[in-house]
């Protein structure tokens, strides 16, 4: 059976202000349902991708911006860095893992710069919406097996 994820639920505090910073990132909006004074549900989706996210009142119970290392892959790191600078986000800058696998939460084996050889899955690059609710891109210019 396939199944594939669909939809990340986005802890905000401010919908408004969610809603400007993920139209700025160029992502589409899917829908904006005010329900009722107490439900309010905003679909945004990066492009290329077929997840989505969803904020708004009354839709998520964890606290704002309390996600964090939700990853977007992209096939040139610094070209997708430099877009998001140019739009106005603060992006960190580039690194890659000493140890040549997923980067660790607490940032130790972290070395500036793309991976030498910008191996796939190798580099990485974060970025934090107004909330704190943590992203990180990784570069994947071609996709192992079976992913």
């Amino acid at each position: 059976m396939d199944m594939k994820l669909e939809v990340v639920v986005l802890p905000v505090s401010d919908v408004e202000r969610a809603l400007g910073f993920y139209k700025a990132l160029g992502w589409r909006l899917d829908g904006d349902f005010d329900v009722n004074r107490s439900l309010r549900v905003v679909q945004m989706t990066p492009p290329g991708s077929e997840c989505s996210i969803i904020f708004g009142e009354g839709v998520a119970s964890a606290p704002a911006g309390s996600l964090e290392c939700l990853q977007l892959t992209v096939r040139d790191i610094e070209a997708a860095r430099r877009e998001l600078v140019d739009r106005g986000v603060e992006v960190g800058e580039i690194f890659h893992d000493a140890g040549g696998v997923f980067t660790r939460a607490d940032g130790e084996g972290r070395v500036p710069g793309a991976h030498p050889e910008h191996s796939d899955y190798g580099s990485f690059a974060t970025f934090t919406d107004p909330d704190g609710n943590g992203w990180r891109f990784q570069e994947v210019r071609q996709r192992a097996p079976g992913r």
